[in-house]
């Protein structure tokens, strides 16, 4: 099976993840900050991974570190669940709707991380969330997991609806990435030989 743990401990955060990349989209993710959490559990149910979260952060000062830090974690998690990649897609992508908003994300998970973030939040908060931290997680997922990862809102009114649907989307393409390739099960997809 395609899992792996990471801890990781700062003067900060306390984190721990468990991630399984060939799941059914199992979910038990606590952050202690509850609109994050109900998108992680978007992340694994869509990605189809089964994930666990635990995260305890210095959320008196603000969610920023609990949240940025968990992206780190989380894609040293998927990082090392793949592995040298061998005979996996590489490349997903997913055009997702929901409701006002339409998100493009396409993704490659080449080792060379790389994050194109043209989604605009029309508020800043959701609920008592800060909408500039969506940006942060997706960039620390992109850095620590090797992925270069595009999102897009094409479209949107709703800064929740958005929000969900680059969870969504970014999930979709993972899942996509991440599958085995019946064509190429034991050939690293790339023709320099290694990822």
């Amino acid at each position: 099976m395609r899992k792996a743990e990471i801890t990781r401990k700062t003067a900060e955060t306390e984190i721990s993840v468990t991630l399984e990349l060939d799941g059914s989209g199992t979910f038990d993710n606590q952050t202690g900050v509850g609109f994050f959490d109900h998108m992680l559990d978007q992340l694994a149910r869509h990605a189809l991974f089964d994930m666990t979260v635990r995260c305890d952060g210095d959320r008196h000062v603000d969610d920023h570190h609990s949240v940025e830090d968990t992206g780190i974690a989380i894609g040293q998690a998927l990082a090392k669940a793949i592995g040298d990649k061998r005979g996996i897609r590489r490349y997903g992508s997913c055009l997702l709707p929901m409701d006002d908003a339409l998100v493009r994300a396409a993704l490659d998970l080449s080792g060379r991380p790389y994050l194109v973030w043209n989604v605009a939040l029309p508020s800043e908060k959701i609920g008592s969330f800060d909408t500039e931290l969506v940006r942060e997680f997706f960039q620390a997922l992109a850095t620590h997991g090797g992925i270069t990862l595009n999102v897009e809102a094409l479209s949107g009114l709703n800064s929740h609806h958005i929000t969900e649907a680059a969870f969504k989307a970014v999930a979709r393409a993972l899942r996509e990435a991440v599958e085995p390739d019946p064509r190429t099960s034991d050939a690293i997809p790339s023709t320099k030989g290694s990822l």
